[in-house]
C-alpha cells in the first residue's frame, strides 16, 4: 500500500508518518533522508545531487524522482510505503504515478493533515531551529500555496483517495484520526 502523507509545514506529517510506519510495519520515505542517504552512499545520482547542494541550489524534481525509485525497490518498503514530503510539486506528483502504474501499483490513499496557519506559525517558532523565524516560516507557507497545495485537485481527480484529519489534537489523538482514515479507505 502507498500512502501519501500530505500537508503545510509544521502539520506533524513527519511525526504521524514515522508513527504510522513504525506501528503499521511500512517503509517510511522521508525525501530528505533519502537524499542524505543517497548522497552518504554515493550513488550515481547522490554524486550529482550532492554537486547541486554544495552549489547551494535546489535538487530538481527529476533527481528527486530518481532518489525516491531507487529507495522504493528496497526490501522494507515492500510491505507498504509512506511517503512524507513527496510529492510537492505536479511534476513529482506526475513522476509518482508512472513509476507506480510501471510496478502496477497506485496511491491508496493521501492523509491531508490540517492545522490553522497562526497555530502552525506558533508550533514552528517552538522547534527553535536557526532557520525557523516568522519570516521564513511565512515563505514556506507561500511556497507550499503556490507549489504543493494543487496537489490536492490532483489527487482529487481520484474519488475518496484525500482523507482529511484535524491535526489540532495531541500525537496521539491525530494518530487516531490517521490510522482510522487509512482503514476507512
Amino acid at each position: 500500500m502507498i500512502i501519501i502523507f500530505f500537508g503545510a509545514p509544521g502539520v506533524g506529517k513527519g511525526t504521524q508518518a514515522a508513527l504510522f510506519a513504525e506501528r503499521m510495519g511500512y517503509g517510511h520515505l522521508s525525501t530528505g533522508e533519502a537524499l542524505r542517504n543517497a548522497i552518504a552512499a554515493q550513488t550515481d545520482i547522490g554524486k550529482l545531487a550532492k554537486q547541486i547542494v554544495d552549489e547551494g541550489k535546489l535538487v530538481s524534481d527529476e533527481i528527486v524522482t530518481k532518489i525516491v525509485e531507487e529507495t522504493l525497490v528496497l526490501p522494507k518498503f515492500q510491505a507498504g510505503t509512506i511517503l512524507d514530503g513527496y510529492p510537492r510539486t505536479l511534476g513529482q506528483a506526475e513522476a509518482l504515478e508512472n513509476i507506480l502504474a510501471a510496478k502496477g501499483q497506485k496511491v491508496a490513499v493521501v492523509v491531508n493533515i490540517t492545522v490553522n496557519q497562526e497555530t502552525l506559525v506558533q508550533r514552528l517558532l517552538a522547534r527553535g531551529r536557526k532557520d525557523d523565524n516568522e519570516t521564513t516560516i511565512r515563505e514556506r507557507f507561500a511556497v507550499y500555496e503556490k507549489e504543493t497545495a494543487p496537489l490536492l485537485d490532483f489527487y482529487a481527480k481520484t474519488p475518496n483517495l484525500i482523507k482529511t484529519i484535524d491535526g489540532e489534537a495531541e500525537v496521539e489523538e491525530v494518530y487516531k484520526r490517521v490510522k482510522a482514515a487509512v482503514e476507512a479507505r
